[in-house]
């Protein structure tokens, strides 16, 4: 690279990082009734962002599909702070602001390819234990053509299909557990896989996020979801070495709810259940199989401070499957509304581990 190319790289990926850092804070902490104080211990990170965007020369042709990237991944953060500002301003709603956020994973789509040539970007995609772990760092670069993310049927706007996500130091000789995380209503598959992909890369799991069959999860009507989601798992099974003993079943808010919907029944793969900021009727435990729900782990996450699903729900449906017989871990989180908290991921993955 030329010097000048590289000191822009040097000069506009700190402010780039810390931007998405920023709005990852915002997603997570993002209350209806304290939207002012999320936005104001955010502070500016867009302003600096634009300064350095603005600051960046001319680059030689050979560099335009890297300058192409770097400035996709800008302009869809500045979008999200765009979106987020108008609300602030009085101009719309939390709809608005959910709406603002969906650039957020855009983002992170176009700059995640630059994770091999640059070590911050591959740091920024690691959980906050391995941001400094070298060795992991030197073994995420040596990638195969079958290891990184895939998109299967999964283009923006269409249902059914699913993204995934495969370790880059994953070997067929040594089978790996599978996340498949189930995204919120109105959401979608490929958006939902950043909820996840740090934790993933870190600890090594083969994930995949499917998207709905319809609007969201078939949670009243015919089920369509399930076979598909059978489908996708004999997929992802013929392409990659998964571990069956660690098969973990997630979602959040409507995919939460469906992870019992499907979850529970007797022919589900799933070893595992963690829905999040999900609700549950107790019919659901009365339904379930029987045989299926004796000593099943099920690890529930709610935020005391959900606005959607009250948190009464989430202590009712404890009560309801640990007196069915499975066996349930939950975490109530204090400051937690109804919004996804990425800091679960890693006890997850360790109570999927069995440690």
């Amino acid at each position: 690279m030329t010097e000048a190319v590289v000191d822009d790289i040097v000069a506009v990926l700190p402010p780039r990082l810390n931007a998405l850092e920023a709005l990852g804070f915002f997603g997570r902490h993002l209350h209806p009734p304290a939207f002012a104080s999320v936005m104001n211990a955010i502070g500016s990170p867009d302003e600096v962002l634009q300064a350095a965007r603005a600051a960046i020369g001319e680059w030689p042709e050979q560099f335009a599909g890297l300058r192409e990237r770097l400035d996709r991944a800008c302009g869809e953060t500045l979008a999200a702070f765009a979106g987020i500002r108008e609300v602030e301003r009085g101009n719309g709603d939390l709809v608005a602001v959910f709406r603002a956020l969906r650039h957020l994973p855009r983002a992170q789509e176009a700059l995640y390819p630059l994770a091999i040539q640059f070590p911050p970007v591959s740091s920024f995609f690691l959980n906050a234990a391995n941001r400094d772990n070298n060795d992991l760092l030197a073994r995420l670069v040596g990638a195969s053509e079958h290891t990184g993310i895939f998109h299967d049927h999964n283009e923006p706007g269409s249902r059914g299909g699913f993204s995934a996500y495969v370790p880059e130091y994953y070997t067929p000789d040594r089978p790996m557990p599978l996340v498949m995380a189930l995204h919120g209503g109105s959401g979608n598959g490929r958006g939902f896989l950043w909820s996840w992909l740090r934790d993933a890369r870190s600890l090594g799991a083969i994930l995949v996020a499917p998207t709905a069959t319809g609007p969201t999860w078939a949670l009243m009507g015919e089920d369509t979801d399930t076979p598909n989601l059978m489908r996708i798992v004999e997929t992802v099974r013929s392409r990659w070495t998964v571990d069956a003993s660690r098969m973990l079943l997630t979602g959040m808010s409507d995919g939460g709810t469906f992870c019992y919907v499907t979850g529970l029944d007797g022919a589900s793969p799933f070893t595992h259940l963690a829905p999040v900021s999900a609700t549950f009727h107790p019919l659901m435990a009365e339904m379930a199989d029987a045989t299926r729900l004796q000593r099943l782990p099920v690890f529930i996450t709610h935020g005391k401070l959900d606005w959607m699903f009250p948190v009464q729900t989430a202590r009712q449906t404890q009560a309801a499957l640990s007196a069915a017989g499975a066996d349930v871990t939950y975490r109530e989180i204090d400051d937690l509304s109804h919004t996804y908290p990425r800091e679960i991921n890693a006890e997850l993955l360790d109570w999927l581990n069995g440690r």
